[in-house]
């Protein structure tokens, strides 16, 4: 029993800081870039989302559905979103992995809360489950809960 609370005691101190990524970033089978935006909308408001880049000075906008904003030319019939189950948008641009700025911060806006990630176009990883379970820092909770469910029964 004092084992229990004491494993469980430094789990909650240890998951008290821990979040989950808001945006993930990977390169899908058919090299399209895939951008996972998890970000929970707010009760009763109507979701808007922005998809966009930047390298450098330029960000550029690559998918939207604000009224009066338009994503440039150049990701218009390339990029597609779609909403995630229980929240969250998914974002596909297509045909642009050997086109992407070596070293970019990823940005997505939903509902006016932003997310952000800097990835090296090196490092773009493969969008497999096992890859985005590792990039994930909700996957070492799950391994520390794992844990502490081993330790106490």
């Amino acid at each position: 029993m004092l084992k229990s609370l004491f494993i469980f005691g430094v789990l909650g101190v240890l998951l008290i800081p821990a979040k989950c990524d808001l945006i993930s970033v990977c390169v899908e089978d058919d090299n399209d870039l895939r951008v996972d935006c998890l970000i929970e909308p707010k009760p009763n408001k109507i979701n808007s989302y922005e998809f966009s880049w930047s390298s450098g000075t330029k960000e550029s906008l690559i998918n939207t559905n604000v009224s009066g904003s338009s994503a440039e030319g150049q990701f218009k019939e390339k990029s597609y979103v779609e909403e995630l189950e229980p929240h969250g948008y998914r974002m596909t641009l297509a045909e642009f992995t050997d086109k992407l700025p070596h070293n970019t911060t990823y940005m997505c806006k939903i509902s006016g809360e932003v997310a952000s990630v800097n990835v090296e176009r090196e490092q773009l990883v493969p969008c497999s489950a096992v890859s985005m379970f590792l990039m994930s820092t909700c996957s070492w909770i799950v391994c520390l809960l794992l844990f502490s469910y081993q330790m106490h029964s």
